[in-house]
């Protein structure tokens, strides 16, 4: 795995750039864009939620969500699971980066993808592959979309086991989908900043500090005599200047908006009112365990929701906050792809956004789905909701991954598998040919749509000519229709000019991977093995 200048070396040079190569990173992956079916027994409080809780692999669920969502989400987070090493124990050296970096590669397009023009991706990492996902992300979101590296502090005091020294801090990579599009929200002001504010002459414009009328540097018409109210003379200082020019000066003298110090005899500066100031902060690149919170605190967190079955690697709900309202307002979406034990859903929830999860593990049903019921239900218990004053409300829907499409019979002959009935075998055939599934009242035919007057009609049926003749009937001149079927007619074929006949499973071999039902490499049941037997939550001095 090597940082490389890219060259093929023959003929005239192409433009070289910087890239990260690695085993593998060139095989692309042909994914079975599937369709998700709903449990309604798990789905939860109010029917019309857009909420969505997805239980399956998150690649093969990221590519199905693209078709609807692709655009659409304003804010992605992600806690992809860590390259810890002792998972890849039994690789070469630099092996195992490969294979991580294959795991994020895929995922991390998709991803880009869903983002809005608008949109950003937090990613956390700690320091074993943080610099190699910086390049990998450099290339498929552009390095000047890179917005900032986070350094969150997860432990608030050293660990005095540590072999060397005691690593405090985890990394949050944020990157835009286009940065010059992107306008971060400010937080609230802190009472402390607003406590530098007072009113000792009861100004009826409210509390005041002073602020700097002298700026830096020599400037033209830049020094003028301003008289103090006991008569005393001040100019700038050489080498620097009045800020403001004479006339603006006199204006704001007149307005008691300069003052001379408590005695009156002080060099003159200028009144800055707290209701003048921007209502609100710039967030830090530091996030600091007393603001956001820290691995102790989101321990206690996930015991609180399930005791019984603790999650080994949660984040605090502080910490998922402030991404959240950095990056979105309420009623926009949220997604997060590796939703572990729920915190980044169960935030966005209590924060009014729409928001989607997958997780591949049991989490989704062991973890996740508890979690997420009880704050439907306003009793989480947890102190974020305290906080935001959440008492409850919403829903979501809970989906599982359908199975692959296609299976090989006894015979090695590529099948519909049995599972799908005649509405899934539609929906999934809208998906595989980039039509969106939305069946028309009155025309059978019309399954889904790609424009206004495109259709595909899918059927296991056999198909006559007379029911072609009849369909062909009922399509006004602009129309077109592509009909998927078992088996049909010999004359079906090419008998209209708008209406495509293809044979399933034959039209859609070849195009996807059928039957994968897992893209995690392994890592992340190895990592999920090894957080369980480290605890890293803890603080010495505690």
């Amino acid at each position: 795995m090597n940082a490389v200048y890219n060259n093929n070396g023959k003929g005239k040079p192409k433009k070289q750039r910087l890239e990260l190569t690695w085993i593998g990173k060139d095989e692309e992956l042909k994914l079975e864009p599937r369709i998700l079916i709903e449990d309604p027994e798990k789905s939860y409080g109010d029917p019309n939620s857009e909420n969505m809780l997805i239980h399956g692999d998150n690649l093969l669920a990221l590519k199905a969500l693209e078709q609807d969502y692709a655009g659409k989400v304003k804010c992605i987070y992600i806690d992809p699971p860590y390259n810890t090493g002792s998972a890849f124990e039994h690789y070469d050296d630099g092996v195992e980066h490969s294979i991580w970096l294959n795991l994020m590669k895929p995922r991390l397009q998709t991803l880009l993808n869903l983002l809005s023009e608008d949109g950003t991706i937090f990613i956390s990492i700690d320091d074993n592959e943080m610099p190699y996902l910086r390049v990998l992300c450099d290339e498929i979101f552009g390095r000047k979309n890179h917005i900032c590296t986070l350094v969150w502090q997860k432990v608030y005091s050293p660990k005095n086991q540590s072999k060397r020294i005691s690593v405090d801090h985890e990394y949050i990579l944020s990157y835009a989908k286009n940065e010059q599009k992107l306008d971060f929200n400010l937080l609230e002001r802190t009472p402390e900043m607003n406590s530098r504010y007072k009113n000792p002459d009861n100004d009826p414009r409210g509390p005041w500090k002073p602020g700097d009328l002298i700026a830096n540097e020599e400037r033209k018409n830049g020094h003028y005599i301003v008289t103090g109210p006991h008569g005393d003379k001040f100019d700038a200082p050489p080498g620097k200047h009045w800020a403001v020019a004479q006339a603006k000066m006199i204006e704001l003298i007149r307005d008691n908006r300069v003052v001379f110090g408590k005695n009156g005899k002080a060099i003159p500066s200028v009144k800055q009112f707290l209701t003048e100031v921007q209502q609100g902060r710039k967030a830090s690149t530091l996030l600091m365990h007393n603001e956001v919170g820290h691995n102790d605190e989101s321990k206690k967190e996930v015991i609180k929701v399930n005791s019984s079955d603790v999650f080994a690697t949660p984040k605090p709900e502080r910490l998922i906050k402030r991404i959240i309202e950095l990056a979105t307002a309420k009623g926009d979406i949220v997604l997060d792809s590796f939703l572990g034990s729920g915190t980044a859903a169960a935030v966005a929830h209590k924060m009014g956004r729409k928001w989607i999860g997958v997780e591949l593990g049991e989490h989704a049903n062991t973890h996740c789905l508890p979690r997420l019921k009880r704050v439907v239900d306003g009793t989480d218990g947890l102190p974020l909701s305290e906080s935001l004053k959440w008492e409850g409300g919403g829903g979501f829907k809970f989906y599982n991954l359908a199975s692959s499409l296609l299976r090989k019979d006894k015979y090695d002959n590529w099948v519909i598998d049995e599972k799908y009935n005649a509405n899934m075998l539609a929906a999934a055939m809208c998906k595989h040919e980039g039509f969106r599934f939305s069946p028309h009242e009155e025309l059978y035919w019309k399954q889904g749509k790609s424009t206004e007057t495109d259709y595909i009609f899918t059927t296991t049926a056999f198909v006559t000519v007379e029911q072609l003749d009849k369909i062909h009937e009922e399509m006004s001149s602009e129309e077109s229709l592509l009909i998927c079927a078992k088996s049909f007619a010999p004359e079906c074929d090419d008998r209209y000019p708008n209406i495509t006949v293809k044979k399933i499973p034959q039209m859609i071999l070849g195009k996807c991977e059928y039957g994968q039902d897992n893209y995690n490499l392994n890592i992340i049941e190895s990592t999920e093995e090894i957080a369980e037997d480290q605890d890293d939550t803890s603080n010495d001095d505690e």
